[in-house]
């Protein structure tokens, strides 16, 4: 049988949670039997949990920010973090496949201990203009990906330098760092692979209260992105699960 791969989640709104899960499978060409669904504000991870067991990780997005001061951080965000980033060690020490999304950035750099704050580049709900850099046009998860492609965002906290040991892949004039590589196989992105407008008005109605952007423009926000040419980004998810669908 086929390993699966692990999906971690992070968002406590079942609403919010579900729509992302049916999003990467649809976006990724996965069928749930592939996949091994963990949504760490309800269980924990596993203590036999085991690298070996699988073909790779993916980890969503979620309304927390690795940045936030620990006793700012709810009780249910802070277990996450620390369910996540207990299992970076692992990861990036075997350079294990993982594709970490928007929050995933923010851990892999958190691990690394690089810089991830609220300083600057910060985005707006909404879509961001980004461009593959040289290490982009020649990176595997990028094949197919154009030049230049719009992407949903939607962050506080962002990279603020390359952290050591990554690779630049995709930049743009609002947040330079919108996705590394560390080694050879493990990634992240501050853009979301996975969102399409119907996913994005799904989580500005939910996150309208969270301090993304001020309640009264969520239907302006839902009108743009409807209207946003967004398709590239899922490239990146189905060649993550492409690749390493075989061990390759």
């Amino acid at each position: 049988m086929t390993k699966p791969f692990l999906i971690l989640q992070l968002r406590p709104e079942t609403e919010a949670a579900d729509d992302e899960y049916a999003a990467i499978l649809h976006k990724a060409g996965l069928s749930e039997d592939e996949t091994w669904r963990i949504r760490l504000d309800q269980v924990a991870l596993p203590e036999a949990l085991s690298l070996d067991d699988l073909a790779g990780v993916i980890v969503g997005g979620g309304p927390g920010c690795v940045s936030d001061d620990p006793e700012d951080k709810s009780e249910i965000e802070a277990r996450i973090e620390t369910q996540v980033l207990s299992l970076m060690p692992a990861i990036t020490g075997r350079d294990f496949p993982f594709l970490g999304c928007c929050y995933g950035i923010g851990i892999l750099g958190k691990h690394l201990n690089g810089d991830v704050s609220k300083a600057c580049y910060g985005e707006p709900v909404g879509t961001s203009d980004c461009a593959l850099t040289d290490a982009g046009r020649a990176d595997p998860l990028l094949e197919g990906v154009p030049e230049a492609f719009q992407a949903f965002v939607g962050h506080k906290e962002a990279l603020q330098t390359l952290p050591e040991g990554c690779a630049h892949l995709v930049s743009s004039p609002t947040c330079p760092f919108q996705m590394v590589r560390h080694g050879q196989n493990v990634y992240a992105t501050q853009f979301h692979p996975e969102a399409d407008a119907a996913g994005f008005e799904t989580r500005i109605n939910i996150y309208k209260h969270r301090g993304y952007f001020p309640p009264d423009t969520a239907s302006d926000l839902i009108e743009m992105c409807r209207a946003a040419d967004v398709y590239a980004p899922e490239r990146v998810l189905r060649n993550f699960v492409t690749r390493y669908r075989a061990g390759a």
